[in-house]
């Protein structure tokens, strides 16, 4: 039987105070890991539908072996631990601004997560992925310039609700083209948010990729009983040169 609560790291940050916890849920009778943000839940193990998703629908629009794909956010590691079971994925590259959330990972201390550090495809950043990507040099800090075949980020609760307001630029139609300029042609940028699709934010996707879609990921709820949502958006760079000129 595991114990009730346990804290089992805490650090401060930049970001604020961030902590990842266990509780034993006696109700559901199992152990739930949390991530939290000062007093803020980031991300629960009983929520993972849409990191889930964010993966497989990130990856669905591409064909061909050996894609090089990069995560912006490691957090629990649902993400790229299902990048990793697609086997087209020749590489992963995960970007996380916190050493600690990494250091959980190469500790291990998420059953769940077992392997994600260790597998051969896998290598973990320390770095702003904003920042990384602002900057012009791409998300690799050791090969500038890199291109992807697929970005998935989640970071931000949504382009709306951001967790540092240096991450709001990214949101923009410049963020946007910056991106773009990360992507292979025919390349997919695949962004998770809390929040219903925004029309808005759609506009802006448009004005950059020819390609765009908001994907409504519907899970159960174990604590309302009910049911609950994500959202997707999923965009593709054209297959030729034209799109990637003009960014």
């Amino acid at each position: 039987m595991s114990v009730r609560f346990e804290e089992l790291a805490w650090r401060p940050t930049p970001l604020g105070e961030i902590s990842l916890r266990r509780r034993r849920d006696p109700r559901l009778d199992l152990d739930v890991y949390e991530v939290k943000l000062d007093d803020e839940f980031l991300m629960s193990s009983l929520f993972t539908a849409g990191e889930i998703a964010l993966a497989r629908l990130g990856l669905a629009p591409l064909s061909g072996p050996g894609l090089d794909v990069a995560v912006g956010g490691l957090g629990l590691g649902y993400t790229a631990r299902t990048v990793l079971a697609d086997d087209r994925v020749g590489a992963l590259l995960v970007v996380e601004a916190v050493e600690d959330v990494i250091d959980w990972h190469r500790r291990e201390l998420l059953p769940f997560a077992a392997g994600l550090a260790t597998d051969p495809r896998t290598r973990l950043a320390r770095a702003d992925f904003f920042a990384r990507v602002a900057g012009g040099d791409g998300l690799d800090p050791d090969a500038p310039g890199r291109r992807f075949d697929a970005v998935l980020l989640d970071v931000d609760h949504s382009p709306r609700h951001v967790l540092h307001p240096s991450h709001a630029d990214f949101y923009t139609p410049a963020g946007r083209r910056r991106l773009a300029r990360l992507l292979h042609p025919g390349g997919v940028f695949a962004l998770w948010s809390d929040d219903p699709p925004d029309p808005g934010f759609e506009a802006v996707l448009a004005e950059v990729f020819p390609t765009s879609r908001a994907h409504v990921v519907r899970f159960a709820n174990p604590l309302t009983g009910g049911e609950s949502a994500n959202t997707v958006y999923v965009v593709q760079t054209s297959t030729g040169p034209d799109l990637v000129e003009q960014a």
